[in-house]
């Protein structure tokens, strides 16, 4: 009877053992892979551009002096149409050929964009252009901690509320990782494309998707809102409280992830990274984006906080995306 009882618990209790031996490794797994701070500068909206300004119409000196203006009496449509029935300047006039030229020339124009599909090359002409939302990501050796430094000084000095300051942001990344060649191992990133109505919704799923990767943002420079954790708050790596640099300046296994995110007016693709000339290329793209052009813009890196790290493990979890470069 104890025999057959034995041999009916000693499934059982494999079966146990194993499944608790799967759920320790699933949980050790995810707390070593959610062990990283992040810092993170952004800014912009996504409001519809204003259209092309306003300019009174031009008024014309004949030769006697005073002046002319070919839209008299104000009103759309009907002062154009004034000069060919005989009213304030008669049938025919020099005036009213060149008038109704450009009348004609713009009515052809406006015709050609609609059936073209491409009446959003000028903003100024729609209120819901084409929007490009493009990520990319690099991953460096842990080693690169100059970077580290960098990027916290542009987050703690850059102005996040103007066109003029967001692509300074994107320039000053894109030449801080440009400057360590030497670091790159992962690297990845693509353009999706949206309407304006609906760029805001992509840019923000990218965003959060990127930022809950990190246990904690410990610094953070968004709108012009500057914020950092105490340094007692910082994450600890793992058991190495007595000495926290150890972490960052040893092992080939430890890494640093750079993002740098950026919705931009009208078409923009990053081409496929598949090598280090590749990558440079796209650095130099996002580093050249004008001002005027930006909607918004992101750059986020992991791990932020001194003393943290991200291992190889880490990087093979939460960003299965990137290639060897």
């Amino acid at each position: 009877m104890r025999k057959k009882l034995q041999q009916a618990i000693e499934p059982l209790l494999k079966s146990l053992f194993l499944l608790c031996l799967v759920f320790t490794l699933a949980f050790g797994h995810t707390d070593g892979a959610l062990a990283a701070s992040g810092g993170r500068i952004g800014g912009g909206s996504f409001r519809v551009p204003s259209s092309r300004p306003y300019s009174s119409p031009r008024t014309y000196a004949p030769p006697g002096g005073g002046y002319y203006n070919p839209y008299p009496g104000g009103g759309f449509g009907f002062p154009f149409l004034i000069p060919f029935w005989g009213i304030g300047g008669g049938f025919g006039g020099l005036f009213s050929i060149l008038i109704f030229i450009a009348i004609a020339n713009f009515l052809v124009q406006s015709f050609r964009r609609v059936a073209s599909g491409n009446n959003d090359s000028e903003v100024g002409y729609s209120s819901n252009p084409d929007v490009s939302v493009t990520r990319l990501q690099v991953g460096l050796l842990a080693s690169a901690r100059g970077l580290q430094t960098e990027l916290n000084r542009i987050a703690e000095t850059a102005d996040t509320n103007s066109p003029e300051g967001r692509a300074e942001i994107l320039q000053e990344a894109s030449l801080a990782l440009l400057r360590h060649p030497e670091y790159w191992v992962y690297a990845g990133g693509g353009t999706q494309q949206a309407r304006l109505n609906a760029a805001e919704s992509q840019f923000n799923r990218l965003s959060l998707a990127e930022r809950s990767k990190f246990t904690e943002e410990t610094l953070s420079n968004v709108n012009n809102q500057l914020k950092a954790a105490a340094p007692k708050d910082a994450l600890p790596a793992g058991g190495e409280l007595d000495n926290p640099t150890r972490l960052i300046s040893e092992g080939p296994g430890e890494y640093l992830i750079v993002t740098l995110l950026a919705a931009t007016l009208g078409k923009f693709q990053l081409g496929e990274i598949n090598s280090a000339d590749d990558l440079r290329q796209a650095l130099r793209q996002f580093g050249s984006m004008p001002g005027e052009q930006l909607l918004a813009i992101e750059v986020l890196w992991t791990p932020q906080a001194e003393g943290d790290t991200l291992t190889s493990d880490d990087v093979l979890a939460e960003y299965p995306d990137l290639k060897l470069v």
